[in-house]
């Protein structure tokens, strides 16, 4: 069995947050890329390194941080309240 990896590109860390959530509640959001490089600008996540093409990579902790940072507010957006 492989080990998970150690960082994420935008899209892969996109798909696990949306997991996350949707494990909180069935009916929530799906957590986009362009949502992974909101948290960046909004300062909820940093990049950890560069793929080989120069793409940044996220890394799992910080990931599920941000996810849970901002947990609260997206699922208030999608009428279903917080845990």
């Amino acid at each position: 069995m492989d080990a998970p990896p150690l960082a994420y590109t935008t899209a892969e860390a996109a798909e696990r947050a949306t997991s996350w959530r949707r494990l909180v509640s069935a009916g929530a959001a799906a957590v986009t890329p362009a949502t992974i490089r909101s948290w960046v600008s909004r300062g909820h996540l940093a990049a950890t390194g560069l793929d080989d093409r120069g793409h940044p990579l996220y890394a799992l902790p910080d990931l599920a941080r941000a996810e849970k940072v901002t947990r609260g507010r997206a699922l208030r957006l999608v009428g279903i309240g917080a845990s």
